[in-house]
């Protein structure tokens, strides 16, 4: 099964009320603002969730979103790849919201940064702490090559380690509860699509 063509946010605002929007951004991400209705299984999480996605995908669309596209895109491979299909939301949360679009927000939550702008930090402190040490101790400078040289290798095979570790930061890790009540609540959908 192979996933669908992205969606627009203009196209997905209209069919919001048949899609079941499942957002694969970490929890601190989801919590600073999702589209309405959006359930939260981080990408890091998807294998876990494979049974309930596969029976939300049975009664309805499902549409996968992150901040700007690229996470969502991998989500829905590896679903296809499991026979589920699924739909990116083109420009993820940052186009929808930039369309005007009516984000949710978690009572009390604090803003966490997306998780490009989180790698984009630590790769650029990296490589600056690899320079300024390299000035006074020459080996050092091998912190900035293997950071170029992951990031090389990130761009060639899109895929991104430094995010699988940025992911498992206090900010970024789903709470005990919070993909337990994701996939309860994609089961009650399913027993009351019956």
């Amino acid at each position: 099964m192979t996933t669908s063509a992205a969606l627009t946010p203009e196209q997905a605002r209209a069919r919001l009320h048949e899609l079941t929007v499942i957002d694969v951004r970490t929890p601190g991400e989801y919590a600073s603002g999702h589209l309405p209705g959006a359930h939260n299984v981080p990408l890091a999480q998807l294998d876990r969730a494979l049974g309930a996605l596969k029976h939300a995908a049975l009664r309805g669309s499902l549409l996968v979103v992150c901040a700007g596209g690229d996470r969502s895109a991998q989500a829905c491979r590896r679903l296809a790849a499991h026979g589920v299909a699924a739909t990116a939301l083109s420009g993820g949360t940052a186009a929808w919201a930039a369309r005007g679009y009516d984000v949710h927000r978690a009572e009390g939550a604090r803003a966490v940064w997306a998780m490009e702008r989180q790698v984009r930090l630590a790769a650029g402190s990296l490589v600056l702490c690899g320079l300024l040490a390299g000035r006074r101790w020459p080996k050092a400078r091998v912190l900035s090559a293997g950071i170029a040289g992951g990031l090389v290798f990130s761009a060639l095979t899109d895929t991104c380690g430094m995010a699988h570790v940025l992911a498992r930061l206090p900010c970024n890790r789903p709470r005990a509860d919070g993909l337990d009540a994701a996939l309860t609540a994609l089961a009650g959908r399913r027993a009351g699509a019956r």
